[in-house]
């Protein structure tokens, strides 16, 4: 698969939620993914696909998803962008919020080697 095949099909998924489905299927075995910051006992950084998958566990475990709005591919050489608007509450604080980021990811042998997150500035 091309760059652009990857991006297509990362944001198919997504868009249909099936984020999970999109790691099994288009990440590479070591993976590397960066968040703005860290989360809970999540490190900003975390390798291998365990660790992407134990994040999206966090996530599903502590958010209520209402919304997500996924934009995109944005597509040039070995990389893509991807938007994602998401309304969400925290399951834990109630705390409903308005979420925005990128996504910029690295693809190497049709596969995602690497996945950064940039949060959109308030």
């Amino acid at each position: 698969m091309s760059t652009e095949d990857v991006a297509m099909r990362l944001v198919e998924l997504c868009q249909g939620t099936e984020w999970k489905k999109a790691v099994d299927e288009l990440y590479a075995k070591d993976i590397v993914s960066v968040e703005p910051r860290t989360v809970g006992n999540i490190p900003a950084e975390v390798t291998g696909i365990d660790g992407v998958r134990g994040k999206n566990d966090w996530w599903e475990k502590n958010m209520e998803v209402h919304n997500s709005k996924v934009s995109g591919p944005f597509v040039a050489g070995d990389t893509f962008v991807v938007r994602f608007d998401v309304d969400a509450t925290d399951k834990n604080s109630k705390k409903r919020m308005q979420m925005s980021e990128v996504g910029i990811y690295t693809v190497k042998d049709d596969k995602v080697v690497r996945e950064r997150f940039l949060a959109l500035a308030e």
